[in-house]
């Protein structure tokens, strides 16, 4: 466990103060855990690579096929 001395302005304080509520957490170190661990989602699915959100672009312009139901999409891909 790495501990630090950190200087916050009074909005911050406010806000981990609510998360510490809404959680309820023991202390502010458990709220700012629960911060980046949001933050790490939040950034960690944003890293597509390229040729990845190309080939959606691709698949999003393509046309739907409806089948309707699993018998109908049985239907049209089975192997006969």
């Amino acid at each position: 466990m790495v501990k630090a001395i950190i200087d916050i302005d009074e909005s911050t304080n406010r806000l981990l103060n609510i998360i510490k509520a809404q959680f309820g957490l023991r202390d502010k170190s458990a709220a700012i855990e629960v911060l980046a661990e949001e933050y790490e989602e939040l950034v960690s699915s944003h890293n597509l690579k390229p040729a990845y959100l190309k080939r959606l672009k691709q698949v999003q312009k393509e046309r739907t096929v409806r089948v309707g139901s699993v018998e109908g999409l049985r239907k049209r891909y089975s192997k006969r």
